[in-house]
This record gives C-alpha cells, structure tokens and sequence, in this order.
C-alpha cells in the first residue's frame, strides 16, 4: 500500500514506515503530524485518485528530528565579462516516519 501526498509544493510516494524529508515545519520530535492533502492511495491493485485530492484520506507521520542539507554551492559566470557570483544554500527539513495510511 503507498499513497502519494503533497507537501510544500512538492509530491512524495510513501508508504508505512518510509522515512522523508519535508520542508521545515518547526515541530518537536516524537510529535504526530497528519499530511492531508493526500492524491492518491493504492491498495493492492484498488486504486483511487482524488480531484485534486482525496476527500477523508490522510496520512500519519511521526517527526523523527530537524535539520539541515548538505550546502549546494550556486555559481554564476559569465564569460568574458568578469563577472561571477557565488552563493550557497542549505535546505532546512523535518525528517519524518510515515506511521499509517488511511483512506
């Protein structure tokens, strides 16, 4: 059984016991979250896709920690010119375990 669900702009297949990073959400740990804006869950073969969303689908989740990504350097050039630019980036997340699927 996996469902996809939304999440700050972006879709994650999950399925019970899966552990992802989401985008910061200020939490504790061992704290539940539910993600309801669920587009589809398939159970065995029982496919059901919402418009856009699921009505009474929701999927559990349990904050593991918080944290922050690996820098990703941004380097901008252009040739000839003299002109560059460096910049770095590191992506806060909540790291989280899907716990249960319900539909």
């Amino acid at each position: 059984m996996y469902a996809v669900v939304k999440n700050g702009g972006k879709q994650y297949k999950v399925s019970e016991g899966d552990i992802l990073c989401l985008d910061k959400m200020s939490k504790e740990s061992k704290t539940a979250i539910t993600l309801d804006k669920v587009l589809m869950i398939d159970n065995n073969g029982d496919i059901k896709v919402g418009a856009p969303f699921l009505e009474g689908a929701k999927v559990e989740a349990e904050v593991i920690n918080e944290g922050k990504d690996k820098k990703v350097i941004i380097f901008k050039k252009r040739r000839r010119k003299d002109s560059k630019v460096k910049r770095g980036f590191r992506r806060q997340f909540t790291r989280v375990r899907i716990t249960k699927i319900s539909a």
